[in-house]
């Protein structure tokens, strides 16, 4: 595969991001899968040389991230963007990522994904990072003890904190 310049630099920092996310992606999927880009390809469309696969060990195949479920999916954005953050501050001279945002996505977990995800979410308080969730998943209520609530009334929205001691 014939690559330009910036697609093989892009190339470059693409497989550090991702050989980095893959000790996550196999921890959030219970080391189900892991990432690798592709190494050629039949087109030659602006993401050639930049095709995202899975290597599937259940099924002994790689597949496509285009055919990963819901919550794969989610296990697979979570992984990628945890590392990202990482490899931009450890190149970035200086540049912090002190909080990740996650919106939406828990829905599509069952209980060990979900608890995995939580786990993996939980790792960026010891690294001194935060981690903010916004969902409406219930069970992310009962296990999440430092909560900023909004609520709508009348139009106009309400913001309230609640910690739960009670919740590790």
């Amino acid at each position: 595969m014939r690559l330009t310049l910036e697609r093989y630099v892009l190339r470059h920092y693409f497989k550090e991001v991702l050989n980095n996310a893959n000790p996550r992606l196999r921890q959030l999927t219970a080391d189900r899968y892991e990432f690798f880009l592709e190494e050629s390809t039949g087109s030659n469309n602006k993401w050639s040389g930049l095709e995202v696969s899975v290597r599937d060990r259940d099924a002994g195949k790689d597949r496509s991230v285009h055919t990963l479920s819901g919550g794969e999916t989610f296990a697979a954005s979570l992984a990628l963007a945890l590392s990202l953050g990482e490899i931009i501050q450890q190149q970035a001279g200086g540049i912090q990522i002190d909080a990740l945002f996650v919106d939406e996505g828990f829905g599509s977990l069952d209980q060990a994904a979900l608890d995995n995800a939580l786990q993996a979410l939980q790792t960026l308080e010891g690294n001194s990072r935060m981690a903010g969730i916004i969902s409406h998943v219930t069970e992310l209520e009962e296990r999440i003890p430092d909560q900023l609530k909004i609520s709508s009334d009348k139009g106009h929205s309400h913001v309230s904190y609640q910690h739960d001691f009670a919740i590790n």
